[in-house]
């Protein structure tokens, strides 16, 4: 038993030890299926704490002929598999975290690494001839053993991401991954191969090293999306368990979409749980430099897109030409696949290659709020810095004021060549909300009575005080006229069962003289007409079907990506 070579079970008792831990051994169960097969190398590309390191432990305990595990496992979901006894401890396991290598080692990282494997396999095979390539001595120990390995290679992108302006040792390192995983003596030593990073894997410039990799990625996880992460089921459990409100946890954790499945922060749904806080404990995690590294490049339609998505608009990604290299960004689409990878953005796969990007929470949100807030874009930063104003503006039907702060929203959001565009306006509007989602469920474009509200504004849990909104923004117009088409249209029926005060706001924009306008009425609803059957389409919030309190309900399940 060694640090790299054969490990122990301790980190993964270690795991399953603390406050909170989640079943994810069920991902055993699909790795065993591809022991010593062609597809026996899996490579997992998730943003950070998404619980690629803990999985690590877990293979490292469950396959290691350095421990016994059995007792460990025994109350786990890859106990009741019919293959759990089969490959149990059965495996020689090399389990490496090249970030530990390369804090230290700096470019002599691929050198420490194979330094230090060499140092375990002495300590525990001392008459092996040490003085040829490391996936030469591998072979040795398997021909020795008799027993295949099982390596794990955990932040392997960490030298990319690095050390991009260094293409020798990236080369070098390639060449090293290469002998491990796709050399001729690795196809007779690895049973599985598994590494995890943020990035994928297979276009590192003209590299080929690793194309025998089958990946798994925040856009495509395939059989094994439901063991990064916390699945909707879990939190609702955990919630329970905790005495945590499931609404309100959703709002702030939920909306990745892989797969097919809500995907929730683990890392923050373990603070939120234990601290009994709502928090942005992921953004913590990580520099919010790096979202202004990618929002702020100059490509055609970056900015745009940026904004549309804040918004809650859709925006098509084609994410074909990403080499998997953060340094190397050279397209709009390149820098939101980007930050897909990153976590920053959620992905709606729709074919090969394209999907819908979109931000995901409350906890992702705020991290664009405090980098729009501090980044470059000047304009944005002032008018982001605005936006609390702009609601309390609002809820005390201050019109004068509200008028004043869209303007101010319009010109830091809009471009020249469409500042008088119709969409381009309403973007900007639900931009200058944006810290609204605090408070409220926003959705665009509600389908009401005989028509769509342009905004609407549902309470979350815990802010009964705060009244619901609906905006109607015209184009060359007038603010009454909005007001009267709220209600000649029925738009408040979307409201039906909501007992509390609703602020009706009308915006005008004018074109000729670029001046908002805007009327605010309160409603105070009485009994109103169920609208049944009405649909909900929005990557922010997802296809609902809208009962008499459905759009109450809706206020209660926060993002929704389905």
């Amino acid at each position: 038993m060694g640090l790299y070579l054969n490990p122990n079970n301790e980190q993964f008792y270690a795991d399953t030890s603390s406050d909170i831990y989640v079943d994810k051994t069920g991902l055993i169960k699909e790795l065993n299926k591809v022991l010593c097969k062609s597809d026996r190398c899996v490579a997992v590309s998730h943003a950070r704490r998404f619980g690629k390191t803990q999985a690590a432990n877990l293979i490292e305990a469950y396959y290691s002929v350095g421990c016994n595990s059995r007792d460990i496992f025994s109350k786990y979901e890859i106990a009741q598999s019919d293959d759990f006894e089969e490959h149990l401890n059965k495996y020689n396991v090399i389990h490496i975290d090249v970030s530990s290598f390369s804090d230290y080692s700096g470019a002599d990282v691929v050198e420490s690494i194979i330094q230090a494997l060499i140092d375990d396999f002495q300590d525990l095979f001392p008459d092996i001839e040490y003085d040829v390539p490391l996936h030469r001595i591998i072979y040795k120990i398997y021909q020795r053993t008799k027993n295949r390995f099982v390596i794990i290679v955990d932040e392997w992108d960490c030298i990319i991401r690095n050390y991009a302006d260094q293409p020798k040792l990236v080369h070098r390192y390639m060449q090293f991954l290469h002998s491990l995983f796709k050399s001729m003596e690795a196809g007779r030593f690895l049973a599985l191969g598994y590494v995890t990073g943020i990035l994928p894997i297979k276009k590192i410039n003209d590299e080929s090293a690793l194309n025998n990799f089958r990946e798994r990625t925040m856009m495509d996880s395939k059989n094994i999306a439901r063991y990064y992460g916390f699945t909707e089921e879990e939190v609702k459990v955990l919630c329970d368990e905790y005495d945590m409100p499931f609404d309100e946890i959703k709002n702030w954790y939920n909306g990745y979409l892989i797969n097919g499945l809500h995907m929730y922060n683990p890392n923050s749904v373990c603070q939120a749980m234990m601290n009994h806080d709502l928090c942005s404990y992921w953004t913590n995690t990580s520099a919010f430099s790096s979202i202004n590294q990618y929002i702020t490049l100059g490509f055609d339609g970056l900015r745009d897109a940026i904004i549309k998505i804040l918004a809650g608009e859709e925006v098509v990604v084609n994410t074909a030409t990403f080499r998997n290299d953060l340094s190397n960004i050279n397209s709009r689409d390149e820098a939101l696949t980007a930050l897909i990878h990153l976590g920053y953005l959620g992905f709606k796969k729709q074919g090969d290659n394209r999907g819908i990007a979109y931000v995901p929470n409350y906890e992702v949100k705020q991290a664009f709020w405090q980098a729009l807030s501090t980044g470059p874009w000047k304009e944005i930063a002032k008018s982001v810095q605005k936006c609390d104003d702009l609601l309390d503006a609002t809820l005390k039907a201050d019109e004068e004021q509200v008028a004043q702060l869209l303007e101010l929203s319009h010109e830091a959001y809009v471009s020249i060549n469409k500042y008088n565009d119709e969409n381009s306006l309403s973007c900007a509007i639900t931009m200058a909300y944006f810290t609204a989602s605090a408070y409220y469920t926003v959705i665009r474009e509600l389908p009401s009575g005989k028509g769509f509200a342009d905004l609407a504004f549902i309470p979350l849990p815990g802010n009964s005080s705060k009244p619901a909104m609906i905006v109607e923004l015209k184009y060359d117009k007038s603010a009454e006229t909005a007001i009267d088409q709220i209600k000649d249209k029925r738009y408040t029926d979307a409201l039906a069962g909501y007992t509390g005060d609703i602020l009706l706001v009308g915006i005008n924009y004018d074109p000729k003289s670029k001046k908002h306008t805007c009327k605010i009425e309160h409603w105070h609803p009485g009994k109103q007409i169920p609208n049944n059957n009405k649909t909900i389409d929005n990557p922010s919030f997802g296809s609902k079907t809208l009962d008499y309190f459905d759009t109450i309900k809706l206020s209660n399940q926060g993002n929704d990506t389905e």
